[in-house]
């Protein structure tokens, strides 16, 4: 056989880009002593305050762990509009400040030595202290009682809810305690109630009374259903990928059966 041509196949010429003298490639180094690194989230290689390190090991702890009925309650709260009604509400009610009831009291004096008329208290203000409140709920005195979602620690309110059904005093569990806190003019507060309202609110109590009831009062499956028992994504990933392979076992076996 004759040997084969060999054909030279054509090279292509690539235009060689000439450098803009004005705009010149200036390459960054970003080793030690170089160009500025660019910015990344180093979160994770942060080391956060003791405070911060418990709170979001507890977050993990209640999801892994198994949690109780009693304590898992307090997860359920109230959702945005509902909250947003509760407090608009109990906003007309706020107790007086410190310094409008030093000057109540000066003006009171000053009415009993002139002879004058002194200025009346609010007859209905929201009660605030654990004590008060479970002293209210007691004696059913109390209408609503809202309980913080975030008290710590928990124990201290974990036996309100079953004295407000034993008492059948209607309760709701609500975010959170700096909101309450906030409600009476202090930093925060675990629990607030109201005694009474005016005439013109309370069609508006009663519609809340009611939602309590059906919510939290009368709600057998809050005091059944536990919570947690949430694995992390590898503890997951690694049983689904577990139980893919005991399926394909399974299988293979039924096969080799004939079944």
């Amino acid at each position: 056989m004759a040997p084969k041509k060999q054909t030279k196949k054509p090279t292509k010429t690539t235009a060689v880009k000439k450098a803009d003298p004005l705009f010149p490639s200036r390459p960054r180094s970003f080793g030690i002593g170089g160009a500025i690194r660019p910015t990344r989230d180093l979160s994770r290689f942060v080391r956060w305050p003791r405070y911060v390190r418990i709170q979001r090991q507890r977050a993990v702890l209640y999801q892994r762990l198994k949690v109780p009925p009693s304590i898992n309650q307090f997860t359920n709260t109230l959702n945005k509009n509902e909250a947003m009604t509760v407090f608009t509400l109990l906003n007309k009610y706020r107790p007086e400040t410190a310094a409008a009831k030093k000057q109540r009291v000066k003006e009171t004096a000053a009415a009993a030595a002139s002879g004058g008329k002194a200025p009346e208290r609010a007859v209905n203000q929201v009660k605030f202290g654990l004590k008060h409140v479970t002293t209210l709920v007691e004696e059913k005195k109390a209408q609503l009682v809202l309980i913080a979602c975030d008290v710590d620690p928990l124990e201290l309110v974990m036996w309100l809810p079953a004295l407000c059904r034993k008492m059948q005093v209607p309760f709701m569990i609500v975010k959170d305690k700096a909101r309450l806190g906030a409600l009476v003019h202090q930093k925060t507060a675990a629990v607030v109630a109201l005694t009474a309202v005016d005439k013109a609110d309370q069609a508006q109590l009663d519609l809340l009374k009611k939602l309590a009831m059906e919510k939290y009062n009368s709600n057998a499956e809050l005091v059944r259903k536990w919570g947690g028992g949430i694995m992390g994504l590898k503890t997951q990933a690694k049983l689904d990928k577990r139980a893919k392979a005991m399926a394909i076992e399974e299988a293979k076996k039924k096969a080799s059966l004939g079944l």
